[in-house]
């Protein structure tokens, strides 16, 4: 980034752009795209670019800079899982570098493992990134390095790393490829371990067992790498292997996962859903494959994904095929050749039917089952349009496919309610429901938002500094936000709430406060109302004399000229409201009613405007 007067400029790392509009003020510790909108802080960056949670980014961020968080609230047990988690990952780094000093270094490690990854056209760049490696035949050459460096003989163990046998430490991944499976945060949770040699009693692969930190159901390979790639196509391409995330990301197609071959759960759809709403599944175009491809598909439904097949076609996979067409022929194949999953499902289990009705009946039972699954609201034009296109394709009346759906939704439903009530008796809790409120147009339309904004601005930034020689700017402002009616904007009521809270606690509250908050809609607001889209030019001083007055030497006149117009604009909206109420009235009591409120709000008006000099002319 380059620096631009008080701020830097450089291009956005959310958006394909050449002129740049990414802005970072130091001095606020804010960033904001001028381009496609994007703003926030450290940590929103973090969760933003990297695709990090809230607590991922503060450990991110504090492991970084060497600073400890202490969680206080841990219990001892948690705690003891938080060490044994830590020292899992110390040693599965020494493991890694371990296996990768045998393959790179090794003369067993050359002439078997590198051979192998270099026959599957693997290039050395790939094999740094993804940070393969090679466990040697020897019995215990990986258990034997790790007593050495006194890592624990019970810790080897539960990381799946060594095993005993006869008494004696041996390694559990011997003569084997390494891949190190990474957490979502980069660090190495586990490994898989490939066979070389033919050996038909032996495992093709063999995977670290589920400890603290590996958890199966809750990792995809490659995603760590893939994040950035998917969030910009907003795209995910799931495929089965290692090796085919790694031949298409070496192939430049890097917004790649891969399931490792299991059935997809609700952890791993969930991750997918953090990066983009669009699931593409390339699976081999055999019986198995697409078995495979339907596993834990209806829970991916539920999760809004918008998911859709390519399958490969011949004897191929995704590994094979890139490296047989190539990237940019592979990238033309997935675009040319994605079916919608529902459609796909029901197009080759109708040709499986053939013409059985008991088969079909089932066909139409299961078909409804998975799309009463997409039941959320923003959903239910895309629900209808299966519903449409099902009933066309399985020849019945589309109102009893509806009416079957709708079945299954109230069954789910009352599943729900049964266990909700299980809940409150045993607890004494009752779950609270889900309740969307949309506001009409008229009264967003009708917000005083930027007026709003601009105190709520105000109360920030010049809180802390004197009013006058008795009070602060706080204690000017806060007393006239007494009747919080005057905000429409709800999100700008909790924050002046939670400013009165602070304030009222004796604590000094500005937008750092805020910009570093827990919940990140309040700091993505906070960041948005303290927005810095103009300031003076550095060329003021070279063509002209002066000094221009800067916001913190002016901000007494601001403060008060922003209260001014937002009561004034407040007042003008109730004239408004009022003028239309006397048009409609019909009796004289009223009327004169109505128009002694608009004498006493004119009155208002007129004193505001004495006050700060304002004229307000109608055109």
């Amino acid at each position: 980034m380059k620096k631009r007067g008080a701020n830097y400029l450089g291009l956005c790392p959310f958006h394909n752009e050449k002129t740049p509009s990414f802005t970072v003020s130091p001095a606020k510790e804010i960033y904001k795209c001028f381009g496609c909108g994007r703003s926030g802080n450290a940590i929103s960056f973090l969760m933003e670019h990297e695709k990090f949670s809230y607590v991922e980014a503060l450990k991110f961020l504090a492991s970084r800079y060497n600073v400890d968080v202490e969680e206080t609230e841990a219990s001892p047990e948690v705690k003891i899982q938080q060490q044994t988690a830590d020292s899992l990952y110390i040693l599965n780094a020494f493991a890694q570098k371990f296996f990768s000093d045998a393959l790179l270094n090794s003369e067993e490690g050359q002439d078997i493992g590198l051979s192998y990854l270099q026959e599957r056209g693997f290039h050395a760049a790939t094999i740094e990134k993804f940070q393969l490696g090679y466990n040697p035949a020897a019995p215990d050459a990986f258990a034997s390095a790790a007593i050495a460096g006194r890592y624990n003989p019970e810790l080897l163990q539960k990381s799946g790393l060594v095993v005993i046998r006869d008494g004696k430490t041996q390694d559990n991944y011997r003569g084997r490829i390494i891949f190190p499976i990474h957490s979502p945060l980069g660090k190495i949770a586990g490994f898989g371990a490939r066979i070389i040699r033919n050996n038909d009693r032996a495992p093709k692969y063999i995977n670290t067992p589920e400890n603290e930190i590996y958890v199966k159901s809750k990792l995809l390979y490659g995603s760590y790498f893939a994040r950035q790639a998917i969030d910009k196509a907003d795209e995910c391409l799931l495929v089965e292997g290692y090796t085919d995330v790694i031949s298409l990301h070496q192939a430049g197609i890097e917004n790649v996962v891969a399931s490792g071959g299991t059935s997809l759960t609700p952890d791993q759809l969930r991750l997918i859903k953090k990066y983009t709403s669009n699931l593409t599944i390339i699976y081999d175009g055999d019986p198995a494959g697409i078995k495979a491809a339907q596993r834990g598909m209806d829970l991916a439904f539920e999760e809004s994904l918008q998911v859709q097949l390519v399958l490969i076609p011949g004897q191929e996979d995704p590994d094979s095929y890139v490296r047989k067409i190539g990237a940019a022929a592979f990238r033309d194949f997935v675009a040319s050749n994605k079916k919608d999953f529902i459609l796909f499902q029901l197009e080759t289990s109708l040709a499986a039917a053939s013409g059985d009705s008991n088969q079909k009946a089932r066909l139409v039972s299961q078909i409804a089952e998975t799309i009463s699954r997409i039941n959320k609201a923003e959903d239910f034009t895309r629900q209808q349009d299966y519903i449409r296109r099902s009933s066309e394709l399985l020849k019945i009346d589309e109102n009893g496919l509806n009416t079957l759906v709708n079945k299954f939704i109230r069954e789910r439903i009352s599943k729900f309610e049964n266990k909700a009530a299980a809940l409150e008796n045993a607890t004494g809790i009752t779950p609270a429901p889900k309740i969307f409120i949309e506001e009409e147009l008229s009264e967003l339309l009708n917000r005083d938002e930027q007026q709003e904004r601009a105190i709520i601005r105000s109360l920030l930034e010049f809180g802390l500094k004197p009013w006058d020689a008795e009070k602060r700017v706080a204690d000017y402002l806060l007393p006239e936000f007494e009747d919080e009616d005057m905000f429409d904007n709800k999100s700008l009521i909790r924050i002046l709430q939670i400013y009165k809270t602070w304030y009222g606690q004796g604590l000094e509250p500005t937008a750092r406060n805020f910009l570093y908050h827990e919940d990140q809609e309040l700091a993505a607001l906070v960041v948005s109302i303290m927005d810095f889209p103009y300031e003076v030019s550095e060329n003021w001083k070279t063509f002209y004399e002066g000094k221009i007055p800067t916001r913190n030497e002016l901000y007494r006149e601001e403060v008060g000229s922003t209260l001014t117009y937002l009561k004034l604009r407040k007042i003008q909206r109730l004239m408004s409201m009022n003028q239309k109420d006397l048009e409609k009235s019909k009796n004289t009591d009223e009327q004169m009613m109505y128009m002694q409120t608009h004498l006493h709000l004119k009155k208002m008006e007129k004193e505001l405007m004495g006050k700060s000099g304002t004229v307000i002319i109608k055109i």
